[in-house]
Formats: C-alpha cells, sequence, structure tokens
C-alpha cells in the first residue's frame, strides 16, 4: 500500500490529505495527518494471525445478506 501525505485546496477547512493508493483522508493539520499514518503503520505491521475457523466454509469471497 502506498502511503502520501500532501496539502490539498480541494477542502480549505481540511488542507491536509492522506493518499493511500486510490482512497483520500482529509485532516485539518499537519500532525493529525501523520499521526493518522503513524497509527495505521504501526497497525498494519503488527503480528496477525488468521485462523482457518474465521473464513467462510464456502471458500468465496462475497458476503451473503
Amino acid at each position: 500500500m502506498k502511503i502520501v501525505v500532501s496539502t490539498s485546496s480541494r477542502h480549505p477547512n481540511c488542507p491536509w490529505q492522506v493518499r493511500l493508493d486510490q482512497h483520500v483522508v482529509s485532516f485539518r493539520s499537519e500532525a493529525e495527518a501523520r499521526a493518522f499514518v503513524a497509527t495505521l503503520e504501526s497497525r498494519l505491521q503488527a503480528p496477525h494471525s488468521f485462523s482457518p475457523d474465521a473464513w467462510p466454509a464456502s471458500g468465496g469471497s462475497a458476503s451473503r445478506h
């Protein structure tokens, strides 16, 4: 995942943005944007364990409602 912090003139009340690939999240300050990135990166780097029981038995990725 590519993470980029930059300024933006699209939203005057939220001039900072974090781009996560194609998704953009706006922030009021650079500090807020960088804190979000730090939290996101720590969560991405955290150990993850996946058990077979956590996945649907059908093996498909579509959820049924």
